[in-house]
């Protein structure tokens, strides 16, 4: 099969961009050619007049048909997996790709079709729906959701034009969302229960690690931000000072770390490759405790598959992946006191951290492997083509 992955890359990595690069790894594996057609924002984003035209182009970019037709003649793909549009890629793509009679897949890690920063977060960061109902994308306008007004009105205005024209509902063939949760959230949003379908994380390859029965460290991964869950994080390790907490993850722009951190507690800086898998073993817990609806985060099944026991929070995809008191603990999210409590509770108890730990190890290794997530993927690319093909008869009897 013939596939063409079309993304707008982001100004930096991001763990969404590493997932769609582990899935075009996973299908070249299987003997699948998969080509890039690609725009990036890197390097750009202080750039006034790319700022300017990304104002437009994040509506509508007529230019990228011209190219966007070029790959196509060439490639002729059987398939196409769409996922971020943004901001100069746009939704212009799809008329080209229904003339050509092309199915698309639709690769959503976040909500971005609904929300137009794609976090369900208000500034104050609190979960937030406000753009799906009355008023819609005016509250991201009110609320300057991205701490710039132009900013806010760009993306604003994106949505309403895909809101009110249906370009990318009625342009996709299947929607590809991380979680049930996720699935239900589109679903309510009048997207057809036939057009969404479930493809969670890849589980991350780590090669051979010598495993340890148990680390010391109470560990979060990942980017420090607010919306991750960092200031509850600091808060639990302040309240236990006997306990070391330890935080592995590049920090936020727009964060700031406080002056006054407790002493048992270390920012380890950005790591990767074994560095990272070594953090992994010498922690004895991962703590994810995120506030918003997080796409699937690999973070938890890295943890998973290291045989680390989780304390997360039952939010979003969180707790369909952890089983409460079965493959780890979860928490509400926000309360650092719940989030001081269920690390308190497991720290010194080694026989639940090692059940939680070899039950996750069994579910990644079962519904999260290569192999599962690969047979998702084709059966959801077969929903596409199906659903493709239904669609130009119903506009061609």
């Amino acid at each position: 099969m013939k596939i063409l992955y079309i993304h707008n890359e982001y100004h930096q990595l991001s763990g969404e961009e590493h997932a769609s690069r582990e899935i075009v790894s996973l299908l070249k594996s299987h003997g699948h050619e998969v080509r890039w057609f690609t725009r990036t924002t890197v390097g750009k984003e202080n750039v006034l007049w790319f700022k300017f035209k990304a104002f437009f182009t994040g509506i509508s970019n007529p230019w990228i048909r011209k190219d966007l037709k070029k790959i196509l003649d060439e490639f002729k793909p059987d398939i196409c997996m769409v996922q971020n549009l943004y901001p100069f890629i746009s939704t212009s793509i799809f008329k080209v790709l229904k003339e050509r009679g092309i199915p698309v897949a639709m690769r959503c890690p976040n909500y971005r079709l609904f929300c137009p920063n794609g976090l369900c977060l208000n500034p104050r960061g609190e979960v937030c729906e406000k753009c799906w109902g009355k008023g819609h994308e005016w509250h991201c306008i009110i609320n300057n959701c991205e701490g710039s007004l132009g900013k806010s009105i760009g993306y604003a205005a994106r949505n309403a034009f895909n809101r009110i024209t249906k370009v990318i509902k009625n342009g996709v063939d299947c929607f590809v969302v991380q979680s049930n949760f996720q699935k239900n959230k589109f679903i309510s949003q009048d997207i057809p229960e036939d057009h969404v379908k479930v493809l969670a994380g890849l589980l991350p390859e780590i090669g051979e690690m010598e495993q340890k029965e148990s680390g010391e460290w109470v560990s979060f991964v990942g980017r420090v931000s607010m919306e991750k869950g960092i200031d509850e994080f600091v808060e639990a390790a302040r309240m236990l000072p006997d306990i070391p907490f330890r935080v592995a993850g590049k920090i936020d722009e727009n964060y700031v770390v406080p002056s006054n951190l407790p002493k048992n507690l270390e920012f380890m800086g950005f790591i990767s490759g074994d560095d990272l898998n070594n953090f992994y073993l010498n922690s004895k817990i991962i703590v994810i405790p995120s506030k918003w609806y997080e796409g699937f985060p690999n973070t938890i099944l890295r943890a998973m598959l290291l045989k680390r026991p989780v304390i997360t929070t039952n939010i979003g995809a969180m707790q369909s992946i952890i089983e409460d008191h079965k493959t780890g603990i979860l928490v509400p999210p926000g309360d650092s006191q719940a989030l001081m409590e269920a690390v308190r509770e497991l720290y010194n108890d080694e026989q639940n951290i090692s059940k939680y730990a070899m039950a996750g190890y069994d579910k990644a290794t079962t519904m999260y492997s290569r192999g599962q997530i690969y047979n998702d993927l084709m059966e959801i690319f077969n929903v596409a083509i199906k659903n493709s093909r239904n669609s130009d008869t119903l506009n061609n009897p």
